[in-house]
């Protein structure tokens, strides 16, 4: 690619979040993920349209994971643009554009075990329905190595970056090393104050592959996310900022994993604490923040944990 291709930040305001979608300005205009179900509409069209674009030219519709502030626009965009655009996906995460059930299941599967909310799978059915603009079959399923051509020279290649879901991608817009990583690379978390990963193995080995082979000269992320003062960082990293923000998840998710590490060699006890039954890795890391709100990063970092490390301490003890 000879000229660097233009990429414009969408962003949509979604409770205590900004959820951030990507315009990739190419002969073929692509965004990287969509929001929730009115950001096509209201943020996504009028700002194309002060761009000079218009949202029905949009032909492809890149999907970083399937959580639904990240896929919940998707089918509102996809009819926005006449259904013509192609829907991308991994196979890992389909399921999640192909059925809202398939959100309330992986809720109940992960962090309602410790949320004793007897209203949760309600509440996880009525947030679905209502943030997720429809479902769909996508057009392209991606596993990582695949190269998209979106006219021109201009090419992106899909990269694996599972932990934060176990189907999330980054699409990397070859020969600018532009990156486009949604929730992979998390820092020290969001509003919520905590990053969420359900596979911490694979969340930490996605950051080293971030950081020793992608190497990011332009960086874009899901949501503000913050660093270890609080500060966040902006829409776009530069070369400095991605590394500080790879450097800063590895860092962090080193001091959880030995939070973790201390709490299960201790025996791990229910109590009345709002975060029973991980309150001693809360209190040696600090945490004060609400782990009942939603998407309850906390909850899902521990159940992550805990089923990474829980059957290798039980194979040990029948030795």
């Amino acid at each position: 690619m000879t000229t660097e291709v233009a990429v414009h930040p969408l962003i949509s305001p979604w409770g205590r979040f900004g959820l951030y979608s990507f315009l990739i300005d190419a002969p073929e205009l692509a965004i990287v993920d969509t929001g929730i179900a009115s950001s096509p509409a209201k943020g996504m069209a009028p700002a194309l349209e002060a761009l000079g674009r218009n949202i029905d030219d949009v032909q492809w519709i890149f999907l970083t994971h399937g959580h639904i502030d990240h896929l919940g626009g998707a089918y509102a965009l996809w009819e926005l643009t006449g259904r013509r655009a192609k829907v991308v996906i991994s196979e890992a995460d389909a399921p999640l554009l192909r059925s809202r059930r398939a959100h309330v299941d992986e809720y109940l599967l992960g962090r309602a075990q410790y949320l004793n909310d007897p209203d949760g799978e309600a509440r996880q059915a009525a947030s679905a329905a209502a943030v997720i603009s429809g479902e769909m079959e996508p057009h392209l399923i991606v596993g990582g190595g695949e190269t998209i051509s979106l006219g021109g020279d201009v090419t992106v290649s899909v990269h694996a970056v599972p932990g934060h879901t176990a189907g999330a991608v980054a699409y990397v817009i070859d020969g600018q090393d532009s990156v486009f990583v949604g929730d992979a690379v998390q820092s020290y978390g969001a509003a919520n104050g905590f990053p969420g990963y359900e596979s911490p193995m694979e969340y930490r080995a996605s950051l080293e592959y971030l950081r020793d082979d992608i190497r990011p000269r332009h960086l874009y992320l899901g949501h503000p996310y913050r660093r270890a003062d609080g500060t966040a960082f902006g829409v776009e990293l530069d070369s400095h900022e991605a590394a500080e923000a790879l450097q800063g998840s590895l860092d962090n998710e080193s001091r959880i994993n030995a939070a973790v590490q201390r709490y299960l060699a201790d025996s791990p006890q229910v109590t009345d604490s709002p975060y029973s039954p991980f309150a001693a890795v809360a209190e040696e890391l600090g945490y004060t923040g609400d782990p009942a709100l939603e998407p309850s990063p906390f909850f899902t970092t521990m159940h992550g944990y805990l089923s990474t490390f829980t059957p290798k301490q039980n194979q040990n003890q029948e030795l």
